[in-house]
Parts: C-alpha cells; structure tokens; sequence
C-alpha cells in the first residue's frame, strides 16, 4: 500500500489566501461599520425629535414606541447599505428566512404575551375608561388604577388589588358606572291590595324629592311590579348624582325614608305570617326576671349621603408610589 501522504504547503497556502482575502476587505469592513455606527446615531437623533412628541404626546407608550420604531428602522436601512458594501446581499434573504422561522416559534411560545401588549396598544388609543372610573370587567368589578402594556389595575370594593390581563378586557364587555354621573337606583315595598296605590305612590315620590342626593331631573318614578296573593309591590326609581352623593347610601336611606313615610301614613304593609304551635311544659320559676326591652336610639332625619372617597384616597395613593408608567390620559377623548 502507499504511503498517506500529507501536503502541508497546500494547507498554508489557502490559509495565505484567506488572511489576503480578509486584509483586502478590511477597508470595507471598516466602511460597512461605519455605515451602521451612522445609521444608529442618526435613528438616536431623529427618535428625539418633537415631531413624534406631536405624534403621540398625549401616549406614552406610543411615544415610547414611536421613538423605538424610528431608531431600528433607521438601524435597519444602516445595516442593509453595509451588507451592500460588503457584497453580502445574499445574507439578507437567509437571515429574514431565519428571523421568520424563528418568529412563528417565539410567536406560539408567548402569545399570551403579545396578545396582552398589542391589547395594551390599541386601549392606549382607545382610551376606553379613566382613571379611578367604577366599571365592571368580565364579572370583576373595581375602580381603575392604572393601565399598563400588560394589564389592567383595578381596586376592588373591598380594597384589593385586580390584575386582569389586556387581552381579556379589550374583547370583554365593560359596563362603566362612572362614565355617565347620574345613575338609577330601584327598590320594592310591598303593601296590602286593599290599600290606596295612587296614594302611596305619591307620598313615596314626595319623601324622595325630599331627599338629598336624589336628582330632580329625571324625576323620580313609581309604578305597580307585581300582584301577590295577599300583597302588591311598588316599585320606586330614583336618581343620584354620583359626583357629589355615594349611590348605595342614597339608595339605603330612599328605602328608610320611604317606608317610615308610609307607616306614618298608616299605609298597610304586611308581613310574613308563621303559624306557632304552643306546647304548656310548665310553669315560670318564681323570681325569674322579665324580658327586658333595650331603649333603641332614635334615628337621625336622614343619614350622609355623600360620595365615599376612601378608595380613592388609597388609589391615589397607590399612583404616587407606583415606578411604571400609566397609560391612561384623563384628559384624552374616550371611545
């Protein structure tokens, strides 16, 4: 057999060659860099323009946006001109091919996570609801504390902290309480059917013009609900101004006041009827003190009415304290 014989010229040479390849285009790598060092200042400089401060100045996280896309792009055309220099075209169609292989995947590997941040997005422009707005979001309900590029805050009526995810409440039905301040409040008293219906429907619209917290436009209402056997409902519609008058302390008290005004006119509402079965298994014990009845403490003509602020008081708490930016404007237009 022949010997194996290894040429170590031939090895040198090619590597002479490739160290000369690598010497002559130098000067255009040196170039190409140059290009996209250019390319990456002038995408800086132009992100800082006013131009895009008018564009979305009223958004920050399309501002913040804005000024990204503009520097990449800028980048981008940078790097393109210096893979023409290099004569390197051909990379571009093997690199996007990867970025869009690669894109698909990192895409179903957090599309939860784009599907939030493109819903933070469009509610950005939307601007569906504002800060401190009581809405109800899917079933959750609390008053808004921020929006971020991810979620949305809410307080609940209880004090405590909702995370619910942006792609949940922008294809969610929101109800808004505090987008229109006046508000309808409903409750039912039942009274005896012989009793004079006009007539308690009046005293209870009169006690409730009396009421403060209760709007005079629209005025309030009351219409027969319903026909028991022994009983009919009345029905009374109010409504409050919730600017000025907490809705769930008008409503309690409307309830108080307009009954104590039919009992004061000797209005008829009964009660439900339990038939006792008294069984005699002996007598007192000698000595046994009575029942004692409590003096109950009268109540007052009418109670505060006025709007609570002690959730607001914590949410503007909360704002002060918080280190990421929200992307609610109270002064934009809403949808």
């Amino acid at each position: 057999m022949e010997s194996v014989h290894f040429d170590i010229d031939a090895v040198l040479r090619r590597l002479l060659d490739e160290a000369y390849g690598l010497l002559s285009a130098l000067p255009l790598l040196v170039l190409a860099l140059l290009v996209v060092w250019l390319a990456w200042l002038v995408g800086r400089w132009l992100s800082q323009r006013t131009l895009l401060e008018r564009l979305a100045r009223r958004n920050p996280f399309l501002r913040e946006l804005a000024r990204t896309t503009a520097q990449w792009a800028v980048t981008s055309i940078g790097v393109l001109v210096a893979l023409e220099i290099m004569d390197a075209t051909s990379l571009v169609g093997a690199v996007l091919g990867t970025a869009g292989v690669l894109g698909v995947a990192l895409g179903f590997a957090f599309k939860e996570t784009l599907e939030n941040y493109l819903a933070g997005i469009l509610m950005s422009i939307r601007q569906p609801f504002s800060p401190r707005d009581h809405v109800v979001i899917d079933g959750n309900e609390g008053l808004v504390i921020a929006l971020t590029s991810r979620a949305t805050i809410l307080m609940t009526p209880d004090g405590n902290h909702l995370r619910l995810p942006n792609a949940l409440v922008f294809r969610s039905v929101t109800l808004n309480y505090t987008r229109n301040p006046s508000r309808r409040f409903e409750f039912e008293v039942g009274l005896a059917s012989d009793e004079d219906l006009l007539r308690a429907q009046q005293i209870g619209i009169e006690r409730l013009r009396q009421l403060d917290g209760v709007l005079q436009a629209p005025p309030p209402r009351a219409f027969i609900s319903a026909l028991g056997d022994s009983s009919v409902q009345l029905r009374y519609h109010g409504w409050v101004d919730q600017r000025s008058h907490d809705f769930l302390m008008v409503r309690s008290e409307a309830m108080r006041q307009v009954t104590a005004a039919l009992d004061e006119a000797g209005m008829d509402m009964p009660e439900p009827i339990y038939r006792l079965h008294i069984h005699e298994r002996g007598h007192a014990l000698p000595g046994a003190p009575a029942a004692r009845q409590e003096a109950r403490p009268a109540a007052p003509a009418q109670a505060d009415t006025r709007v609570i602020t002690d959730l607001v008081e914590q949410i503007e708490q909360e704002q002060r304290t918080r280190d990421e930016e929200d992307l609610l404007d109270p002064s934009a237009p809403k949808e």
